[in-house]
């Protein structure tokens, strides 16, 4: 991704719909975002400008503070999803349950995994992108905003697409994306909009997860909007 480009687009049109979240639902920019996370989006359109070509490649240090609160976003990114794992069983089932509360699971491989959007019968196999931490941010995103959740999940806003992405795949797609947009497996920032976000997660430990919930939301808005098909996810990530 250019640094220049694609990374400013999808930061500044989060920060937007921050921006006009103020507080309150918005159906176009993300109701994820009310209250307590609305300094991420004011923080984050200070980067909107672009950088001068002199500027083009920056070094960012890192405060230790900064560098602390990265380290341990490398350290839940670095961890792979196994179904071996009885935490990780265990989310899973926290999934299914704030998604279908009134539906038992039957089993972890099930045929019923596929109403949430997975390819399979085994969730597992879907993980291999975005591992554990794409199960944390969908259980973050169903626990903390589960209006919002339910309505992604639901398909329930907007005059819907004839072509229709499959939710939870494309929960972990969003987490893949941004851990890509802001180069958080590199030891420090490589580029504006990374440098910035570190600022925030210095700042409060579920930065990550609470963008993540805005992207989400932007990205279904801007599906919708693009009238896309699933060959177009990465185009609606890039616009959001």
């Amino acid at each position: 991704m250019d640094d220049r480009g694609g990374s400013f687009v999808a930061v500044r049109r989060i920060s937007q719909g921050l921006e006009r979240g103020n507080n309150t639902c918005h159906s176009t920019s993300a109701e994820a975002v009310a209250g307590s996370a609305a300094w991420l989006g004011r923080g984050l359109s200070c980067v909107c400008a672009q950088r001068r070509e002199s500027d083009a490649r920056p070094s960012f240090d890192l405060t230790p503070v900064q560098e602390e609160c990265l380290q341990r976003l490398q350290s839940r990114i670095d961890v792979p999803y196994d179904s071996s794992v009885l935490d990780h069983q265990e989310a899973l089932k926290a999934l299914w349950n704030a998604a279908f509360p009134e539906e038992e699971l039957h089993d972890l491989i099930s045929e019923q995994w596929k109403e949430m959007g997975w390819q399979g019968k085994d969730p597992s196999t879907d993980f291999r992108g975005g591992g554990f931490i794409s199960l944390e941010n969908l259980l973050f995103f169903a626990r903390n905003f589960p209006k919002s959740f339910q309505d992604l999940l639901q398909k329930r806003e907007g005059d819907r697409s004839v072509w229709e992405y499959p939710f939870a795949v494309a929960g972990v797609n969003i987490t893949f994306m941004l851990i890509q947009m802001l180069d958080l497996e590199a030891v420090k920032p490589r580029t504006l909009v990374g440098a910035t976000f570190l600022k925030f997660l210095a700042e409060n430990d579920l930065a990550f997860d609470l963008l993540y919930c805005i992207t989400f939301k932007l990205m279904d808005h801007e599906w919708l909007t693009m009238r896309a098909s699933y060959m177009d996810f990465n185009v609606c990530f890039l616009a959001a």
